[in-house]
């Protein structure tokens, strides 16, 4: 099954090579079928860690305001030439916010860092295995729903 034409692809996906792309899909997939006849206890560990994983934004995110302020650090303490790192990264992150791609991205995903929804995919695989899903219908009040969802 191509993952990428079931229109999951966000920002990122569309500026990643589909190379990377497939090996993220693979990476989920291979988790799925790992994690398919574990206990729910086991499944329940692999949340926790998938809860405490970054995704691309943050990733994003904290590199560039750490590198905005010790651009700003470096310029005011040391040559006030280091103020062209702020401006260029802020750059960085304006492209980032509009377009979905940045000159970091490719170097982040070749370092495996996801995007939220990819994440979330094997979040929510995982607790279909679980059963997580089993107690609710389309008959199910909504408050149930979205308890289930939040858990």
């Amino acid at each position: 099954m191509d993952l990428q034409t079931n229109n999951i692809e966000g920002r990122v996906r569309k500026t990643t090579s589909e190379e990377a792309n497939k090996e993220f899909d693979r990476r989920i997939l291979d988790y799925i079928q790992r994690y398919r006849n574990m206990t729910a206890s086991q499944i329940s560990g692999r949340l926790l860690d998938l809860k405490e994983e970054w995704d691309i934004e943050r990733v994003l995110e904290v590199n560039a305001s750490s590198l905005m302020l010790a651009g700003v650090l470096m310029g005011k303490f040391v040559n006030n030439k280091w103020f062209a790192l702020s401006g260029i990264v802020a750059g960085f992150l304006l492209q980032h916010g509009l377009q979905g791609w940045c000159p970091p991205l490719p170097l982040l995903r070749a370092l495996g860092v996801r995007t939220r929804r990819e994440i979330d995919e094997e979040v929510y695989a995982l607790k279909v295995i679980r059963g997580d899903f089993d107690k609710i219908t389309t008959n199910s009040p909504p408050e149930l729903i979205l308890e289930t969802l939040r858990s």
